[in-house]
């Protein structure tokens, strides 16, 4: 599997505490595909090079204790082809299912079925970077305020298994570490070109004066689109800069500054997507809701300024997080939408790795307040500009979580885990009519427990309760405020990571049922402006989220070889897959009784396999499978059809001096839908398809100094 690093084999040998925490053992691992070391007997805090972002090792030493679903993915492998999307990034990320609408970075992403009806925008997860949240104060985010190159791992948290962040919806988290000035190349230059008029481009730069080390990246994706009116344009910079204030105290500085253009090409009938999938819709009947003579766009500016700042003590460490991010959105639709927010979070984390009666211990405590406003003035669209105003509104969101968790081993080989969050929301909305507001409250707790039986296995299982309060996304409908209750749940989780020989695994099954699910369906098949979102009475979600990778050339490795300082690093042959099993269903409905929801399919399969040698060349195919097609309403009068994808990727990617990659996607050029909007009632004529893009060649050259 792409991501996991875990379990690669170390002669077993007593640790002194208080060490760099990297010789502890690396969560999940790919490539190396070969034995764990024993859980050492405690877990403790190391002194890196930087204290507000830790080394890959560290962070795959301390998730591995964690009782479920997680996942470190090593940006290395992803910047070995096109790197533009959280699907680059994620696609081969046990339990996540994310497809761009239009080959751009908007897409539809969810774990465990969060947002699972969202077809805009993110929702249902806590999206992050270095532990800051990225998120507006109402729980939704834009994915065009991550850049993935840019990142040098990404952390996956599924469902509960976040709660560390603070985190206790449905789906989890997904945090973005940084590189810094201490690991970063002082001159990377990055050059990408391909099909549809993709152009991409990125420097960035870093280094290290005295207590000080910075980092700052610039960058520049455009393309034309596969189809018409799908123009895209982004520059983002990011830099962060850190200082160590003495051996024990470290503060960071992050800076985000992002300009995105988007149009917006909308939905097809199944018939158009079938016959000339590069169309964008048109209504020339009804201008407004015609996506190109009223230049349906979405594009923002964004600023986002953070702090990151942490204390080191001997079994201890505290940080201290902070953000403002102002974005100005113009966002022509059905209507035009312009909106000014601001948004500010603040949080405390406290952890405590002493040891308790002689066993080891993980304590964690914090508090995550955020608040934000929206100025949100609305027009009709008269050919993509303003008309007559027709609403304005003033938007406010709060959110207050208190959490904590304790992590207790029990013996050398059984730990178990106890939390909680208590968490309360408020949004409220003020228009020319008066004044809206609702509140909710929730209290999550969680129970897990972590068995290592042997050197290379681990077994895991936990329950947990999930809460989500809905976004202005939900609750704004007609330009008028609606009550909703916050989406609940209990999940139970069960499964397994490790590795042996030549094979590593990751997989869970989770169950969950669902209170008060936010569904949200469009009105109007074509019209985000449509969308209306509802309570569901209950439903229940589960799945199996299943990582495998195996190196054929090297099945069996005894662990004396593991040993030998003097082994050498040998040719890879690998095959990775992700299978995600999705079974979400309505619970005894009035009328869908126990139906399937629509929006997302049961079955999905990722399959790389790749050939690598020592010199950093790799070359090979790669699949993309939805075998079943599924409903894009909750009758079923509706339902994709299913597609087989074919790709391949060939490069030599180096750690300093020059990179290359070649590839080419959908190589059969086969037309389908790459995701759906979800509509109250569903025809044969309904405009609800994303066309996936054509067939498709891409190549980067890369320089790191």
């Amino acid at each position: 599997m792409q991501s996991k690093q875990a379990f690669s084999p170390q002669c077993t040998k007593s640790v002194p505490q208080r060490k760099l925490v990297a010789v502890i053992i690396p969560v999940l691992a790919p490539f190396l595909l070969q034995g764990a070391e024993t859980m050492p007997e405690t877990v403790v805090y190391g002194r890196g090079t930087s204290l507000t972002v830790p080394a890959i090792e560290s962070l795959r030493a301390e998730l591995r204790s964690i009782p479920g679903g997680i996942d470190v993915i090593d940006a290395e492998f992803y910047k070995r082809g096109k790197a533009a999307t959280l699907k680059d990034v994620l696609d081969y990320s046990p339990g996540v299912f994310v497809q761009p609408r239009f080959g751009a970075e908007e897409a539809r992403i969810s774990i465990r079925g969060s947002g699972l009806q969202r077809t805009f925008h993110g929702r249902g997860l806590k999206l992050m970077q270095d532990g800051v949240p990225v998120n507006i104060a109402d729980g939704g985010f834009d994915f065009q305020a991550i850049e993935p190159l840019v990142a040098k791992a990404v952390e996956v948290y599924r469902g509960a298994n976040a709660l560390q962040f603070g985190s206790t919806t449905l789906g989890g988290a997904i945090n973005f570490i940084s590189p810094t000035g201490h690991d970063a190349s002082p001159l990377s230059l990055r050059s990408e070109f391909g099909s549809f008029g993709t152009v991409r481009g990125l420097i960035s730069s870093g280094g290290v004066s005295g207590s000080s080390d910075y980092f700052m990246s610039l960058s520049h994706l455009s393309q034309g689109g596969f189809r018409d009116h799908s123009q895209q344009s982004n520059q983002r910079l990011f830099a962060n800069i850190g200082h160590r204030l003495s051996e024990q105290l470290e503060t960071r500085f992050y800076l985000t500054l992002a300009l995105t253009d988007s149009e917006l090409p909308g939905t097809l009938t199944k018939d158009q997507l079938s016959s000339n999938p590069r169309q964008a819709q048109r209504n020339p009947g009804l201008r407004n809701l015609d996506y190109i003579d009223s230049n349906w766009k979405r594009d923002f500016d964004l600023f986002r300024l953070a702090n990151k700042t942490t204390w080191l003590g001997e079994d201890q460490k505290l940080t201290f997080t902070s953000f403002w991010s102002r974005k100005n959105l113009h966002h022509p639709i059905a209507i035009v939408i312009d909106q000014f927010s601001n948004d500010f979070g603040l949080g405390i984390r406290y952890d405590n790795t002493a040891k308790v009666a002689g066993h080891a211990n993980r304590l964690t405590l914090g508090v995550t307040p955020t608040w934000g406003s929206i100025d949100d003035d609305r027009h009709l669209n008269i050919l993509g500009r303003r008309g007559s105003q027709i609403a304005s509104m003033k938007q406010q969101a709060l959110n207050f979580d208190v959490f904590g968790e304790d992590q207790f081993w029990i013996t050398r080989t059984v730990a178990a885990t106890l939390g909680s969050q208590i968490s309360y929301a408020e949004r409220s909305n003020e228009n020319a009519r008066g004044a809206d507001s609702q509140n909710w409250w929730g209290l999550n707790p969680k129970l897990g427990v972590l068995f290592q039986p042997d050197e290379s296995t681990q077994l895991f299982a936990n329950i947990s309760r999930s809460f989500e309060p809905p976004s202005f996304g939900e609750i704004i409908v007609n330009n008028a405020f609606t009550q909703l209750e916050s989406q609940t749940a209990t999940t139970v989780e069960i499964g397994s990571r490790g590795g042996r020989g030549g094979l590593v695994w990751d997989a869970s099954y989770y169950f969950s049922w669902i209170e008060n699910e936010l569904l949200q369906t469009l009105t109007e098949p074509g019209n985000p402006s449509s969308a209306v979102t509802k309570n569901a009475a209950k439903t229940t979600h589960q799945g199996l989220e299943l990582g495998l990778g195996f190196d054929f050339l090297h099945p069996i490795e005894e662990k004396s070889d593991a040993c030998k300082k003097d082994r050498k690093i040998r040719d890879k042959l690998v095959i990775q897959t992700h299978y995600l099993w999705n079974n979400f269903r309505y619970k005894n409905d009035p009328a869908y009784g126990n139906g399937l929801l629509p929006g997302i399919p049961q079955h999905y399969l990722r399959t790389d396999l790749t050939y690598s040698t020592t010199g950093g060349f790799y070359i090979g195919p790669n699949i993309e499978c939805v075998p079943k097609g599924y409903k894009i309403d909750a009758k079923g009068n509706l339902v994709t059809d299913p597609y087989f994808l074919l790709g391949a990727k060939v490069g030599v990617r180096r750690p300093t001096g020059w990179s290359f990659y070649a590839e080419a996607r959908n190589l059969t050029d086969k037309r389908y839908a790459a995701s759906t909007n979800v509509v109250a009632q569903a025809a044969v004529n309904s405009a609800a398809f994303f066309p996936g893009d054509g067939r498709s060649f891409y190549i980067g050259v890369e320089f790191r100094w």
